[in-house]
């Protein structure tokens, strides 16, 4: 006789995002679960992943709530976009509560002389593992020959308000003379140096003090001209046998 049941279907949605749903739907007051599934799929599609989910935005949810229920801003609707964006990270899969956050250390300017300041696009942990356009933060450290320190970690949610994502990315971290990335488009690159901020593309990432500590070898054994010219060394002694790649313009 032939057997003719039909194949076992693949779940509409992943166990990993059905956790991370019901935990994002528990971080919104007012926000059920069925009613985030729902606007979700209405959005991404009944199949819905990790990776899926990582199109969720801050807008979606506020545009997505509010027109179900007639307001127009979602700070009405008693969610607020504090909870919205908290939510959104859930569904990345990320959260600034993290345990694996590196710990950010004090810093006074002139405590570490013959430093600069460097910003390493992450996604997880205290890596740099993040495209310059979609990083969901910055990790901001001062780092001199002798000395590594994390001075801040600055969260890129908001970056989607901005009506020019690039700029406003390349404005938070305005302060960095360097940034580190994994990938980033010419047109971003040429906002980030005209915002006198030189990045570097590190394809495979790698941990931020390993990354940065291959810089400090580099402030010493073979720094670029323009890190010369950060430090202030004169154009005659600048030397151009830095091995770092700079990213596409």
């Amino acid at each position: 006789m032939t057997d003719v049941s039909e194949p076992t279907s693949r779940p509409p949605i992943t166990p990993e995002a059905a956790l991370r749903i019901a935990l994002a739907a528990r971080a919104m007051p007012n926000a059920t679960l069925p009613a985030l599934i729902d606007l979700i799929q209405r959005r991404l599609g009944d199949e819905l992943d990790e990776e899926k989910l990582r199109q969720v935005t801050v807008t979606m949810l506020k545009t997505g709530f509010a027109s179900a229920d007639g307001e127009e801003d979602g700070e009405d609707i008693g969610i607020g976009l504090e909870a919205m964006k908290l939510a959104v990270r859930i569904l990345w899969g990320e959260t600034q509560g993290d345990d694996s956050l590196p710990k950010i250390e004090s810093y006074e300017d002139g405590e570490m002389p013959g430093s600069v300041r460097v910003a390493v696009a992450s996604d997880k942990g205290d890596t740099l593992s993040g495209h310059f356009g979609s990083c969901l933060r910055f990790l901001v450290y001062q780092v001199s020959p002798g000395e590594i320190r994390l001075v801040d970690i600055r969260d890129t949610m908001d970056a989607e308000f901005s009506e020019d994502l690039n700029l406003w990315r390349a404005q938070l971290i305005g302060d960095c003379h360097v940034c580190y990335v994994v990938s980033i488009g010419g047109p971003a690159a040429a906002k980030v140096i005209r915002a006198d901020i030189y990045p570097i593309k590190i394809p495979d990432g790698g941990p931020a003090v390993e990354v940065l500590a291959d810089f400090q070898k580099a402030m010493v054994d073979s720094p670029p001209p323009w890190l010369l010219k950060i430090l202030g060394v004169a154009a005659e002694k600048r030397l151009k046998n830095y091995s770092a790649a700079m990213a596409d313009e």
